[in-house]
């Protein structure tokens, strides 16, 4: 479930919700980069700040989701979402999984706004992949015959290690980590359609 043995065209194929968000990651990215590009309009107007925001500036609750601080941010988050997205978007379908991925985030977002200080800045699309965890969590928990007992222990053990990384790494959204996770787990907890 979680190794992934496709080609590229065949990953696009099965998986184009995933593909797509990667794809936005990459290309953000590089227009924050590339100088033929105005890479601080980029920065400047799609981060999460929370003073903007305050007021009213409310596009930032989701832009920051798709925003990365460098190329090792980046290709971490997106290697993140293309190992164990896949799984969720083949079991609850590619509009069921970008809410769940989106709403995730936007919950992760919305806390690091009401805890956070109003100076506070941030991006990433982590708050939206710990939902993942936190949906796959809910299915361990509340529909045990969804997944294998291998894949069970594998989310609950990289869950387990991405809790224990939020706190020991530096320049972490702390809030987004812990609300994404939460987040992701109720939508899983209150999702009556079984996945396919």
């Amino acid at each position: 479930m979680f190794t992934r043995t496709e080609s590229l065209r065949e990953f696009l194929r099965y998986y184009p919700v995933v593909s797509i968000i990667v794809a936005i990651h990459l290309i953000l990215f590089i227009c924050t980069i590339l100088p033929i590009f105005p890479n601080s309009w980029f920065i400047e107007t799609l981060s999460g700040v929370n003073l903007y925001i305050m007021e009213g500036e409310y596009w930032r609750l989701i832009t920051p989701i798709f925003m990365h601080s460098g190329f090792s941010h980046m290709l971490f988050n997106s290697f993140a979402l293309v190992l164990f997205g896949p799984g969720l978007e083949r079991m609850l379908g590619g509009g069921r999984f970008l809410i769940v991925y989106l709403v995730s985030g936007l919950i992760a977002n919305v806390a690091t706004l009401m805890l956070e200080a109003l100076t506070y800045t941030h991006v990433g699309s982590s708050g939206a992949i710990f939902g993942l965890f936190g949906y796959y969590l809910a299915l361990i928990l509340f529909k045990k015959n969804t997944l294998s007992k291998a894949n069970s222990q594998i989310i609950i053990t990289l869950t387990v290690i991405s809790l224990v990384m939020t706190f020991l790494e530096p320049n972490v959204n702390i809030t987004a980590h812990l609300f994404g996770l939460l987040g992701g787990l109720l939508l899983g907890a209150v999702s009556r359609q079984s996945p396919e």
